[in-house]
């Protein structure tokens, strides 16, 4: 069954032509991922990331950017900065959406309105990658992980902010393209594609720490574990990214003459985890800046010593990952961005409007104010129990790499946030092949129905 869907896939000529597109798109950028920013000394930066640990404030915003941007700036390639700045610019121009009338108003306009934000946030994303590289280049030029003959160049800034942001500005133009004429969201399968390239290093990583018997490493029990966290993790993405709260909606009834027209029942899904990742990627970046921020100050008064020492390196040392006050945070602030995305970008009101005008209801519920306020409810009680699912997602390695002594890069992989990504993007990739089958009479990857006769498959490529 599952060798005659693949080969259903690629014996539609249009289908096949945007799977192959899309992996020659990836494949570009895991060649220029490999480009380094010349003048800089890549032993000595990858040096500082590795003695950083996976604590560390470096090494909690290398594991970020690793994560979440398609990034990697522990080599400090073109791609250093991956995707975010992207991302950054698409989410500041959503939230000014919501908030400000007049870009509500153009973004309401069509495609032309939609053509110029998305104009305007290419831009800020130059912006921000300019930001970016500046600040990136200037911390690793004070580190000593610059060659002197380039750190006094200023010609050399300028090649290597502008190689910085070059990268970035390709990363999008690749994402453009691979929703224009190739099959999936361009910027979701470059993070995943991104995720996925470290995977074998998680592998290796595991392999040499498997000795029975030794305390230090791992052993059968826990590869037992790991494996049942992979399984169950993956299990529980699947099920939390598809899960919907189905709301009953009845049609009201017309009469036209002697017909009746209406009447018909459907429902309302509503997302169980209706922000995705996006408060885990809010969460993850808040909490990069308190251990920053502490660190640098207790760097700062270790000559001095005394009591504002001692307290500034203990709470540093509360902030790094893994420890209970980080954890806490963490999960403090997930629950927070997963209501403020709620807030943004569920509209209770306008639904209710939109049912009233197109005469459906809620079976019980006035329409109107009664049918808004319904919603809001369901939505927040909804989203708790989505919030508490992504909180057990992202504390999830942080705990597995405590209590089982295992590296943060094999926790990772096994159950956590790089998980959920790519259970979501492999999901909506599956979805949008299913869609592709079906449009054509072909049986479907998801469908779990008969399996496909000849007639119909002649039909099809009729």
């Amino acid at each position: 069954m599952l060798i005659q869907t693949i080969k259903n896939v690629f014996s539609i000529k249009e289908l096949r032509g945007k799977i192959l597109f899309t992996l020659a798109m990836l494949a570009v950028y895991r060649i220029g991922f490999w480009i380094p920013v010349p003048g800089i000394n890549q032993e000595e930066l990858a040096k500082l990331f590795q003695n950083q640990g996976d604590t560390g404030a470096l090494g909690r915003l290398g594991d970020f950017m690793s994560t979440f941007s398609g990034g990697d700036l522990s080599h400090s390639t073109i791609f250093g900065l991956g995707i975010m700045p992207y991302i950054s610019s698409s989410i500041i121009f959503q939230l000014l959406a919501s908030a400000w009338p007049a870009l509500k108003k153009i973004q309401e306009e069509g495609p032309t309105g939609r053509q110029k934000i998305m104009e305007w946030t290419r831009y800020v994303t130059v912006a921000l990658c300019i930001m970016q590289g500046i600040f990136w280049l200037g911390y690793m030029a004070q580190r000593g992980m610059v060659y002197v003959e380039f750190a006094n160049s200023p010609l050399w800034w300028v090649m290597g902010v502008a190689a910085l942001t070059a990268g970035t500005v390709f990363l999008m133009w690749l994402g453009e393209q691979i929703d224009k004429h190739g099959i999936g969201n361009g910027v979701s399968m470059i993070i995943m594609a991104g995720i996925l390239a470290r995977f074998p290093d998680a592998v290796q990583s595991l392999y040499r720490n498997f000795e029975p018997g030794e305390p230090d490493k791992i052993g059968y029990m826990g590869l037992i574990v790991l494996a049942a966290g992979f399984v169950g993790v993956v299990a529980g993405s699947v099920l939390m990214t598809v899960a919907q709260r189905r709301i009953p909606v009845q049609q009201a009834k017309h009469t036209r003459g002697r017909r009746v027209f209406g009447g018909q029942k459907s429902y309302l899904p509503l997302r169980l985890n209706h922000g995705g990742v996006m408060p885990i990627i809010f969460a993850s970046s808040i909490m990069i800046f308190p251990s920053v921020i502490f660190s640098g100050l207790a760097e700062t008064s270790k000559v001095d010593g005394g009591w504002f020492y001692n307290a500034m390196t203990w709470i540093s040392n509360e902030l790094k990952a893994g420890s209970y006050l980080h954890e806490i945070g963490f999960m403090i602030m997930i629950y927070f961005f997963s209501y403020f995305w709620i807030t943004v970008q569920f509209n209770p009101e306008e639904m209710a409007k939109q049912m009233k005008e197109h005469g459906s209801f809620i079976p019980g519920l006035r329409p109107g104010p009664r049918t808004a306020e319904y919603l809001e409810t369901v939505m927040t009680r909804i989203t708790y129990v989505g919030a508490a699912f992504l909180c057990i997602i992202a504390v999830l390695p942080s705990v597995v790499n405590t209590a089982m002594n295992v590296d943060y890069s094999i926790a990772q992989f096994f159950g956590g946030t790089s998980l959920l990504i790519v259970v979501s993007v492999t999901l909506d990739f599956l979805q949008r092949v299913e869609a592709a089958l079906l449009m054509r009479n072909y049986e479907g990857i998801l469908s779990a129905g008969e399996e496909t006769k000849g007639p119909r498959i002649r039909s099809a490529r009729a």
